[in-house]
């Protein structure tokens, strides 16, 4: 017997940018399909018209093609079991739900919003209590008659259990009488996502259905509407939680308030496509070999599911900076100049800098491209200073010899013609041998002066270079003044 190919799915509803979770759910499901020599296919659930938001599918389509993961189907490269699209569905939906009707597997529902507000308002009871559930047909027909707005629910078995063994959790089982009559199809004719999800994975030949463990105990219902249809149930994979770190240690569900939380948010920081998505994929899952660093490339041929753990991820800043830093590592200089040029821009309020200076300063001292304000923003203004920013004692500088040191090194530097850094290096070099002390001794008082900072991207004689003679002059005799 020929092995079934696997299919797995990627279906994200249009509603703004992707966030860190659905990211995963696309990674592990890519990957499991990619592991075994599957297909992966991209789905947009849209039935939920009220939350559809401009531009969203492009937002879809920019995050998988800047990580690299390609769809072998979807609305831009349809297969033999599109559309792609569930709005683009509904003939589907309607004769599904018209034979789960006929089977009576589901039924009509005639009440209206105000009664089942007033049910979510009841203390005592949770969920619908299945009033239309017996409706005579005559009633039933004549309701349909006079046009009285329906939805169809979904007839759930009041007695028994629905048990199914999940791939990270194992076995799960519901009572039935727990399952509430969940709503299949809506009142303005569009499908819910609990059913249209059932349909279009039957459908579209979904072997491998990866999603969020907060749909663990909504599975039963799912599978209760595969065998109302006598179709074959795919192999579930319920990813763990992803949390969030608050400010006093505790842990919740990661959310806004906890930063930068969606891939575009992301990589508008300057976190880069390539670290996030390799970060991403430990926020669950660990390889066997001790190793971090791993490619798209790198994580299909080491990724199983037997390696997915059932504990909630934390989602860790210090440790994406990590990831980061060690991708910015990798890049060649010219990579990170394009990169880091428009954050370098933005940072400064003049362009009459050397970027590209700057830029070959900044790598390897940041962990992400939103940094750079940070560390360059002493150039765009004199700063002011702190006595004690002089004092040094690896470099031997104090408040005396640094007071020396600046109004020498003042003379000197105001006398050079060739402002660059070899010749400024080499003229101080000659002011230290002159004073009887370190090199660093003379740097150090210099570097403070020019920034107001104890670190600083690149030493004194770069900053003495970026920034030029005449203000190098009155940053440091500005310093002078305040001995």
């Amino acid at each position: 017997m020929q092995k079934k190919q696997v299919r797995t799915r990627y279906a994200p509803s249009p509603t703004g940018n992707m966030h860190i979770g659905n990211l995963r759910t696309a990674l592990y499901g890519y990957l499991i399909a990619k592991s075994s020599g599957g297909k992966f296919i991209l789905r947009i659930e849209d039935t939920d018209q009220s939350r559809f938001c401009e531009g969203a599918v492009d937002l879809i389509y920019d995050t998988l093609d800047k990580v690299g993961i390609v769809c072998d189907e979807g609305p831009k490269n349809p297969g033999k079991f599109g559309p792609y699209v569930q709005s683009e569905r509904l003939d589907i939906y309607r004769n599904h739900a018209k034979k789960l009707l006929d089977s009576g597997d589901a039924y009509y529902c005639f009440c209206t919003e105000e009664r089942l507000q007033s049910l979510k308002n009841d203390d005592e009871f949770a969920g619908y209590d299945r009033r239309c559930r017996n409706l005579s047909p005559s009633l039933i027909k004549k309701k349909l008659h006079d046009r009285v707005p329906y939805v169809i629910r979904q007839r759930v078995p009041l007695e028994g259990y629905t048990s199914f063994v999940d791939s990270v959790y194992g076995s799960v089982t519901i009572c039935n009488k727990e399952i509430e009559d969940q709503i299949l199809v809506k009142a303005d004719g569009y499908p819910t996502y609990n059913f249209a999800n059932v349909v279009d994975d039957h459908l579209m030949g979904i072997t491998h259905v990866v999603r969020g463990c907060e749909y663990l105990t909504s599975t039963p219902k799912y599978n209760l509407l595969y065998e109302s249809f006598n179709w074959e149930k795919p192999l579930y994979v319920h990813l763990p939680l992803i949390l969030g770190k608050n400010k006093d240690g505790s842990t919740e569900k990661l959310s806004k308030r906890h930063g930068a939380v969606s891939f575009k948010d992301l990589t508008d920081l300057g976190y880069l496509p390539g670290a996030i998505i390799n970060y991403v994929a430990f926020l669950g899952w660990c390889p066997v070999e001790n190793r971090e660093i791993f490619s798209l490339e790198d994580l299909v041929t080491v990724f199983s599911v037997e390696r997915i753990g059932k504990s909630p991820a934390v989602f860790d800043y210090d440790k994406l900076n990590w990831f980061n830093s060690e991708y910015i590592k990798l890049m060649s200089d010219d990579v990170f100049y394009n990169l880091s040029e428009p954050f370098v821009k933005k940072a400064l309020k003049s362009s009459d800098y050397n970027f590209r200076k700057i830029s070959s300063l900044l790598k390897g001292r940041i962990s992400n491209f939103s940094e750079i304000k940070e560390k360059i923003d002493f150039l765009n203004e004199c700063c002011d200073y702190s006595k004690e920013l002089f004092i040094n004692k690896k470099s031997k500088s104090g408040l005396e010899s640094s007071q020396i040191v600046l109004k020498k090194s003042m003379d000197i530097l105001e006398k050079i013609e060739n402002f660059s850094h070899e010749s400024v290096f080499d003229n101080l070099k000659k002011l230290a041998s002159d004073l009887g002390v370190k090199i660093n001794t003379v740097m150090w008082p210099i570097r403070v002066a020019l920034s107001g900072l104890s670190a600083t991207p690149g030493g004194c004689t770069d900053l003495l270079e970026i920034l030029g003679k005449d203000e190098s002059l009155r940053r440091i005799k500005k310093a002078i003044g305040m001995f």
